[in-house]
């Protein structure tokens, strides 16, 4: 994987680190980037100075944030390699609508002309990709679409308003089903 967070060496820390990257994953997911820094260090169980230990900067914890979810995309996409193309590439996904909620919590926090960025980007067709044109030679998704395609509709859906996670997942099964090649 082209990018990665990088944790602590010693094991109490690097349990403290991922903590912070979980409570920070879920805070910004339900208030944003004014997301307390102190909430975030109370849902770890740890204190604001180990907090700041990590993450001397509040952006330091959103690039953390972001770069922690592009590398879970890589490793579903190492995990599901084996599965059958249509399972893998709708797993994948399932993986990347987690992902959408959390970029949409910390983009504007982000600057999309730094390196990290384009590099998480790259990172994230490097991992899913490969999945998508599997699906496709085995004939499981329509010829004429695109990986970029897919990503896009799905982004624009996740990016909606839902009842709850069933309809959620009810809606982006049917956006799924229509790369499905047509009969």
């Amino acid at each position: 994987m082209a990018v990665a967070v990088r944790r602590p060496q010693r094991a109490d820390a690097r349990r403290n680190f991922d903590a912070l990257l979980a409570a920070a994953r879920d805070a910004f997911a339900e208030n944003g980037t004014e997301a307390s820094l102190e909430d975030i260090a109370r849902r770890a169980g740890v204190g604001i100075g180990t907090l700041y230990r990590n993450f001397p900067a509040r952006q330091d914890l959103f690039e953390a944030v972001y770069v922690e979810e592009i590398d879970q995309l890589g490793q579903v996409a190492a995990a599901v390699a084996e599965l059958p193309p249509w399972e893998a590439l709708t797993t994948w996904i399932g993986q990347f609508v987690s992902y959408a909620a959390t970029k949409r919590a910390v983009i504007e926090a982000l600057n999309r002309e730094s390196e990290m960025f384009r590099s998480c980007r790259a990172a994230m067709y490097e991992a899913g990709e490969p999945l998508f044109l599997r699906a496709q030679a085995a004939g499981e998704v329509r010829a004429d679409a695109s990986f970029d395609d897919t990503l896009r509709m799905i982004s624009g859906l996740t990016s909606g308003a839902f009842v709850d996670t069933e309809q959620r997942d009810r809606v982006i099964g049917f956006a799924l089903n229509g790369l499905r090649p047509v009969a």
